[in-house]
């Protein structure tokens, strides 16, 4: 594997069902041939959430997983995080095999080498903006003047100063998403999920939040795994998608290649928006470089 590649995923599958759906999935998924392996799921009363996708990550990337309700993209994450156990396959992150760390590996591993984002912001309301922020640091055992520290570092670099002492239900919707992300990143970690993580907000507020996630990633360079079910806000934030049709990936490219070149006529209709948007914008194809 390049030592670029930060995290690769090989033939996973996520099926739920009856156990014979899951082991016609681990008998028969090797074969190479998915549409034969997803039909045998069916037979069996069972569902393939993601069926035999393979992709590499590479390090600094942002790369987003998108799709319509149900194509498998948020299954996908979570089971690239172990929030959801894979039904088989092979993910590697740094080379090492993630799906064989122990629960506690696991948790140790969350703890100082993964943040999450999800759509829920998942704040505490008993805690202030400081204290929900700190808190992966207080997990770890770190002392309360270092993680009270690094939290500031955190609410800096999301421009919260001074909310220190408010607590969740006293923000903004925006607001609570920035201590969601400031939360996420205290801990320093080698790799990000983010699942839909704007999509709860008004679009302006929505907007504004891409453009300080993208001003956030010039200065951090995180490996990025970004869930969005919005064509336009992946074309804006992506470096590559991943396109994904009922468990399967269709196609994976820069947005550009997406946007010029779809793989299919699911592809084409489904970037059809967002090629619309960028000729009323009167943009140029230098801005999908």
């Amino acid at each position: 594997m390049s030592v670029n590649v930060k995290l690769s995923c090989r033939n996973l599958w996520k099926t739920y069902g009856p156990q014979e759906a899951v082991e016609v999935t681990r008998s028969a998924a090797g074969s190479g041939n998915a549409a034969v392996v997803m039909q045998r799921i069916r037979e069996a009363q069972g569902l393939a959430a993601c069926a035999g996708i393979s992709f590499d990550v590479m390090r600094g990337e942002i790369f987003i997983l998108m799709g319509l309700s149900g194509s498998g993209k948020s299954t996908a994450l979570r089971c690239l995080s172990r929030l959801v156990e894979p039904t088989m396959g092979e993910i590697l992150i740094d080379g090492e095999d993630f799906t064989a760390k122990s629960p506690r590996e696991l948790i140790d591993f969350r703890r100082h080498k993964m943040g999450m984002v999800f759509q829920n912001f998942g704040l505490m309301p008993h805690l202030t903006v400081l204290e929900n922020i700190a808190f992966p640091l207080r997990v770890q055992g770190i002392d309360l003047a270092e993680r009270n520290e690094r939290a500031r570092d955190m609410m800096r670099l999301v421009e919260l100063d001074g909310r220190e002492n408010a607590y969740p239900r006293q923000l903004s919707g925006g607001q609570q998403q920035r201590v969601g992300i400031a939360r996420s990143l205290a801990g320093d970690p080698d790799i990000w999920f983010l699942d839909e993580p704007f999509s709860a907000l008004d679009p302006l507020i929505r907007r504004q939040m891409q453009n300080e996630f993208l001003h956030l990633q010039s200065t951090l360079h995180k490996t990025i795994i970004f869930v969005t079910h919005d064509i336009s806000e992946a074309v804006r934030l992506a470096d590559r998608i991943a396109i994904m049709k009922g468990g399967e990936i269709v196609q994976i490219g820069a947005p550009r290649e997406i946007l010029e070149n779809p793989a299919n006529d699911y592809v084409e209709e489904f970037t059809q928006d967002a090629r619309e948007g960028l000729m009323i914008r009167g943009a140029s194809k230098a801005d999908l470089e």
